[in-house]
């Protein structure tokens, strides 16, 4: 692991986003709260918010952190889910690796729950927007 112990703990924030493209008669099940499974995006949440706090045990070299706070949120779409995680921590390191595991654990969960429905799901654009706190400044994409 890199040496973080001479680095100021600073106010770490990271949001990450991402898509899961579907059939528009998959996306109603989630709307509908339809799915044989349960509730689609309650499960996902959960999943996300799991997987960003046990991110340094699936990630090599990934510190283990104290996480304050970790949001996922959804945006149904014409034909995709819109996955959206902030992590947030006051610390040593930054939390973007937090962040981009909420969102794809969200995602394959979304994916594993509607999976016998539309296997033709497709998992997208898993990407880092924002970011702040640090030596490196503050980061911002679309």
């Amino acid at each position: 692991m890199v040496d973080v112990s001479a680095k100021a703990a600073t106010l770490r924030e990271a949001t990450a986003k991402g898509l899961v493209a579907m059939q528009p008669a998959t996306l109603a099940l989630i709307r509908d709260g339809a799915a044989k499974k349960g509730d689609v995006l309650a499960v996902a949440r959960i999943a996300g918010i799991m997987a960003a706090k046990r991110t340094s045990e699936l990630i090599p070299l990934c510190h283990v952190l104290l996480l304050e706070a970790v949001t996922v949120a959804f945006e149904l779409l014409d034909e995709a889910v819109e996955i959206t995680a902030s992590v947030r921590m006051t610390g040593r390191t930054g939390v973007e690796m937090e962040a981009l595991t909420a969102v794809s654990v969200a995602a394959l969960t979304i994916y594993d729950m509607l999976k016998a429905v539309d296997r033709g799901m497709r998992i997208e654009a898993v990407r880092l927007v924002r970011k702040s706190g640090g030596a490196s400044g503050d980061f911002t994409q679309p």
